[in-house]
């Protein structure tokens, strides 16, 4: 296909989109499906012109003029891939397959390419419904802080120490040039082009083995400061996949026991290939069965509880830009429900002494400070261990981090602005 067609390809899909508000992804697959002529090389470029335009979407269409998906993706060209007006010209030229030719108006547009007296929620590229909640967390910084959540993620990579050094692995992926991540000793991290096709990494003889595994360098030190030792009870109270169930057994090295937990069996599925996969011999995994209570014998019995919270994911928007424009005001509310619940059931398995990691892939406060300031009014008997502390779990990177990370008396948040790493929210509660 040609450039032209591939734009022309993108605006279907966005169209597509935006019509039946479904997830980016499952249309991208379905044009793919229904266009079988166009190579991996193609649907890589054609999703990448469609999640860029995702990113900036009002942006785009603030600059056009329009919210049409030929608006967006013209004004995306500009916007976010710096093309003048010529270059988006031999684009849109009305050739066989190409789009249509440049009006007057779209032609002048982008050459301005203007966001001059646009608001907030249009330079940071969020929902305007959002923009006081946003303002809330980072107050005259919310554009800047929304950019950088609608930039183009790396692909972050943990490596299992319970297999392999992050030396072994960087040599084993060096093809793909991965460089070591800024903040987490385990991580490595590959930046890929917009245009280009992800690597294969479940097909790497590094995955494979288990020496590595795909989870985003915030999310690694979420786990990381919740501060599981070595012999500790932990629960993993929202283990989901099991993301952090694999980084908690590799930083207890294979010492304890970690039972993973979660209220919806069917997140678990993936759970149990991914164990034996990494090599951990301290997990137990507790599949819910009915209204019977999993976890009832574990009762004052945790050293550590964490919980990754069901949240908005807010903090996510550079890997899935598309579910910023789904989100809405109904969604943040059962959210904010299931936070409370969690937090609640959590309390009663936590001894004395023990913690309360409580962490979410959000940058709302509605999510985050002020769902601990109503536990700590329920449950009077936990305290917040100071953020400032929890950092102690990074070494010598704790000073930088503190300096960078947004610390507040309820916990610490990092953003892509501040942390590099995608927006994630972590507060350590310890019951007295």
């Amino acid at each position: 296909m040609t450039p032209a067609a591939r734009l022309s390809a993108a605006m279907e899909v966005f169209d597509d989109i935006e019509r039946r508000r479904r997830p980016a992804a499952q249309a991208l697959k379905d044009w793919g499906l229904a266009h079988r002529f166009a190579g991996s090389g193609d649907r890589a470029a054609i999703a990448g012109l469609v999640y860029d335009a995702l990113r900036r979407k009002a942006s785009s269409a603030w600059i056009m003029g329009a919210d049409t998906p030929r608006a967006v993706l013209l004004g995306m060209l500009a916007r976010e891939r710096s093309l003048d007006v010529e270059a988006i010209s031999q684009l849109a030229n009305g050739a066989r397959f190409a789009p249509e030719p440049l009006s007057d108006d779209e032609h002048a547009r982008l050459r301005a390419a203007s966001l001059e007296g646009a608001p907030a929620h249009v330079l940071g590229d969020y929902p305007e419904w959002l923009d006081a909640q946003l303002a809330a967390t980072f107050r005259e910084e919310r554009v800047e802080e929304a950019a950088a959540l609608a930039a183009r993620a790396p692909l972050d990579l943990r490596v299992n120490t319970l297999k392999a050094t992050r030396g072994d692995a960087a040599a084993a992926l060096s093809e793909l040039n991965p460089q070591e991540t800024r903040w987490s000793p385990w991580g490595l991290r590959i930046v890929v082009p917009p245009d280009a096709k992800s690597p294969a990494i479940h097909a790497e003889p590094a995955f494979i083995k288990g020496h590595i595994e795909i989870q985003d360098e915030g999310s690694q030190l979420a786990a990381l400061l919740s501060g599981a030792k070595p012999g500790e009870q932990v629960i993993d109270l929202c283990a989901g996949a099991g993301g952090k169930t694999l980084a908690l057994a590799a930083a207890m090295e294979n010492h304890g026991q970690i039972f993973a937990t979660d209220t919806d069996k069917r997140r678990l599925a993936p759970i149990h290939e991914r164990l034996e996969r990494a090599g951990t011999h301290d997990v137990q995994v507790r599949t819910p069965r009915g209204d019977k209570d999993m976890l009832a014998d574990l009762k004052g019995r945790a050293d550590l509880v964490l919980i990754d919270a069901p949240c908005t994911g807010t903090g996510a928007w550079r890997r899935n830009p598309d579910a910023k424009w789904r989100v809405r005001p109904g969604a943040l509310a059962e959210r904010l429900k299931d936070q409370a619940e969690a937090l609640d059931r959590a309390a009663p398995l936590a001894k004395p002494g023990g913690r309360i990691a409580y962490v979410t892939c959000s940058v709302l406060d509605d999510e985050n400070g002020a769902q601990v300031r109503a536990f700590l009014g329920r449950h009077p008997g936990f305290a917040i261990v100071p953020p400032a502390d929890v950092t102690n779990a990074l070494g010598e990177r704790a000073f930088l981090f503190r300096r960078a990370a947004l610390l507040t008396e309820e916990g610490l948040l990092m953003t892509p602005r501040r942390t590099d790493t995608d927006g994630f929210f972590i507060s350590v509660l310890r019951r007295g």
